[in-house]
């Protein structure tokens, strides 16, 4: 059965002794990234710390750090995962193929990718707390500190939602979702590290080059239902939003809410949302941070986020992670999506 959310995933990793919970107090500077790499070295299962140091949340980690995980993400056995890279390069098909008898072939696959696109609900568990104005407080959040001499704590395993400037009405299927660190400098601040041919890097450039002069709108999802978190990092073709590829690998339409504070849609079952806009203008040095190279990155400059509201649900999951020389979660994903 597919998974609804992160927490309906987590009951079958720990069914299957796949998950771990860790009552000893651990810390969110260099401790949960030193246990992870170990954890990552053996194949190990993922990890719930219920007690952080300094806060309120428990924070998952290692949650993809075996294929066979990542394949149990997409509801699947590492051995169908095949199946779901034939199913991507037919959608990445610049053109059907020739003949009849091959686009006939294509119609099952063409309608259930039609009947997968999300639909919105009107009420939604990551919306059962709202902050707002002076109640937004980013060190509420356990963001980890990764490697020594790090500048500041760094939300590691975002889903960031954008969306152009010129979408046809209200289309759900011109959602971008992309996954861009995101270092804190403040309580309702912190820097949008995306390269310039990603995504939501793109939308901002073409929200400037459409004349706009507020920011654009974005929202940071953190903890979404695996298959949702996959299709962020999973090659989509553009036709294709990664919410609706979500559906696809689930068998199940995604849900979707309202923003409170901006134009857009977030995953009802997700744990935290961070709703905000991205400055247009407004940019900060980002880094040095720790990097999958074994080095850390130069700071460079990256824009502004500045929070509008933070929305979650009564006791929220914090889902966390690193980047480092691997094995870490890039490559174990890396090597599942290959």
């Amino acid at each position: 059965m597919p998974f609804d959310s992160l927490r309906e995933f987590m009951a079958h990793l720990e069914a299957r002794g796949a998950l771990v919970r860790v009552s000893e107090p651990v810390s969110p500077v260099l401790e949960i990234t030193e246990i992870h790499t170990r954890l990552l070295a053996d194949k190990g299962p993922a990890v719930l710390f219920d007690r952080v140091e300094g806060f309120a949340m428990p924070v998952l980690t290692n949650l993809f750090g075996t294929v066979e995980r990542v394949a149990w993400g997409m509801d699947r056995e590492p051995a169908q995962l095949r199946a779901v890279g034939e199913t991507l390069a037919f959608l990445r098909q610049p053109e059907p193929p020739g003949g009849w008898r091959e686009a006939l072939d294509m119609l099952p696959m063409l309608r259930t990718v039609m009947a997968m696109k999300p639909k919105t609900v009107g009420a939604a568990p990551c919306q059962e707390v709202v902050l707002t104005g002076s109640d937004i407080d980013l060190g509420r959040l356990p963001a980890q500190t990764c490697w020594p001499g790090e500048p500041a704590p760094l939300i590691t395993w975002p889903l960031v939602v954008t969306q152009g400037p010129d979408p046809k009405g209200d289309r759900q299927d011109s959602f971008n979702l992309g996954i861009y660190r995101l270092q804190v400098t403040g309580k309702n601040t912190t820097l949008m590290r995306w390269l310039k041919h990603r995504g939501g890097a793109q939308h901002h450039q073409r929200w400037k080059g459409a004349g706009k002069r507020e920011p654009l709108p974005a929202a940071v999802v953190i903890g979404a239902d695996p298959g949702t978190i996959l299709a962020a990092v999973t090659p989509v073709p553009d036709t294709l939003s990664e919410y609706q590829f979500a559906g696809l690998l689930r068998g199940k339409k995604v849900e979707l809410v309202d923003c409170k504070t901006v134009p857009l849609k977030v995953p009802a079952e997700a744990e935290i949302v961070l709703e905000g806009h991205v400055s247009l203008d407004d940019y900060g040095d980002e880094g040095p941070y720790g990097d999958h190279t074994g080095y850390y990155n130069s700071v460079e400059q990256f824009p502004v986020f500045t929070i509008s509201a933070i929305t979650m649900r009564r006791q929220p999951i914090y889902l966390s992670t690193f980047t480092g020389r691997p094995p870490d979660e890039p490559s174990v994903l890396g090597e599942a999506l290959n």
